[in-house]
């Protein structure tokens, strides 16, 4: 299984944007971190905020804040908001197969599928910003560590 483009840019904004808190975080500077389309990113932003997830505060002085706790954002649960297909055969997606009635495929795929998701559904964002790879990933994006000062007078940092 692959998730799509479009989920990891999600997972990845909202990564940023919660090491980022409590500062804002723009779009242009996630886009630049990540070397990604700012085009493509603000699809996946406008949706996020659809979600609940991702606040976006318009205008001068603007930006994107986390909507909720890092708590209770669940991998999961973005990741089923996000992908607009999670069916890994034609069958699951209710196309026609010769072997629909006995197959032991569609079944065993199937449960597969759900204990991908039950494991994510075990991750929320705040895990995947805690402790040391939350330090390191804040490092390689070029965001101060929490407790120091933003890199520039505006908050931005890098």
């Amino acid at each position: 299984m692959r998730l799509t483009r479009y989920t990891d840019y999600a997972l990845r904004t909202l990564i940023y944007v919660g090491l980022h808190e409590p500062r804002q975080s723009s779009i242009a500077e996630i886009a630049r971190a990540y070397g990604i389309s700012e085009n493509h990113l603000t699809k996946v932003v406008h949706q996020l905020g659809r979600l609940g997830l991702i606040r976006t505060i318009r205008g001068r002085g603007g930006g994107l804040r986390l909507a909720r706790p890092p708590e209770e954002i669940v991998v999961g649960a973005v990741v089923r908001q996000t992908e607009d297909d999670l069916a890994l055969v034609e069958c699951f997606a209710g196309a026609g197969c010769a072997i629909t009635a006995p197959c032991r495929l569609r079944r065993a795929l199937g449960e597969a599928l759900a204990a991908f998701l039950a494991v994510l559904d075990r991750y929320t964002l705040a895990d995947l910003l805690g402790g040391q790879d939350g330090l390191d990933i804040a490092r390689l994006l070029g965001l101060p560590a929490p407790g120091e000062a933003p890199a520039d007078a505006t908050g931005a940092g890098a």
